[in-house]
């Protein structure tokens, strides 16, 4: 396992500021977010001009880039916007793809169709889907979750624990699909929020990072931290790495 981090981490800076202040405080590995309406790239920029796109993650400041996450609307562009972020993902050599669950309520066989097309088109180009885990998503529930991954053939899980914790009474269990997990995002939560200060909340990183070894996994460990208002980001990030590399 190693430790990566997410652009969105500063999602107030330009992207090609984002990455230097991420190799400032020596990060190695990065996670690039291509998110509808995020600060960054955005799915239509890249579907419109491949060329730009890639000039724009041109500079990683010696990070390496190991994931890529895409959130995009369910339009009539939704798969070509995908296909253009795995060449994109392809060109930096990337190959694993996080894709958001659509939303609870959705039709169970319709979002298997929609995963299967994500999972054919990466497989196109030789990566992998891991879909996120997500509260008020079809990924909410560890069964639903394996149920997916049963039923589209090459599906991932991109864990976030703290969908687990936050508004639970007591953390829910995804023991059951640890051996589908192919990428995770990690902050610090408590039940009542769903993010904290690193060390106030109750995800137990080493608990995590165990279990996660014991299947084989050696992969990333992923670093998502929007800044929390009024608390130092850079001082987090800073805890936050060294915290996982006595993990890792």
């Amino acid at each position: 396992m190693f430790v990566c981090v997410s652009t969105e981490c500063f999602p107030n800076l330009p992207l090609d500021q984002a990455m230097e202040r991420l190799a400032e405080l020596e990060f190695t590995a990065v996670e690039i977010d291509i998110h509808e309406g995020g600060t960054h790239l955005q799915p239509d920029d890249v579907l419109e001009n491949g060329d730009a796109a890639i000039a724009a993650c041109s500079d990683l400041q010696r990070l390496r880039p190991v994931a890529l996450s895409f959130a995009a609307p369910e339009d009539a562009k939704l798969y070509d916007k995908f296909d253009a972020c795995c060449r994109l993902a392809k060109t930096l050599d990337i190959v694993t793809l996080i894709a958001e669950a659509s939303e609870l309520g959705t039709p169970f066989n319709g979002e298997i169709e929609r995963l299967r097309k994500f999972v054919a088109i990466a497989a196109s180009y030789g990566m992998v889907v891991g879909v996120k885990t997500a509260s008020d998503r079809m990924t909410q529930d560890a069964e639903t979750t394996a149920s997916l991954c049963r039923n589209v053939p090459g599906l991932g899980v991109t864990l976030d624990p703290s969908h687990s914790v936050f508004g639970h009474k007591k953390p829910t269990s995804w023991d059951s699909i640890l051996p589908n997990v192919c990428h995770v995002h990690l902050r610090d939560s408590r039940a009542d929020k769903f993010q904290v200060q690193i060390g106030k909340g109750t995800i137990e990183y080493g608990r995590i990072a165990t279990q996660l070894s014991r299947v084989g996994y050696d992969r990333a460990l992923g670093i998502h931290l929007p800044p929390l208002e009024g608390v130092d980001q850079v001082g987090e990030l800073r805890k936050m790495r060294l915290l996982l590399e006595t993990l890792v």
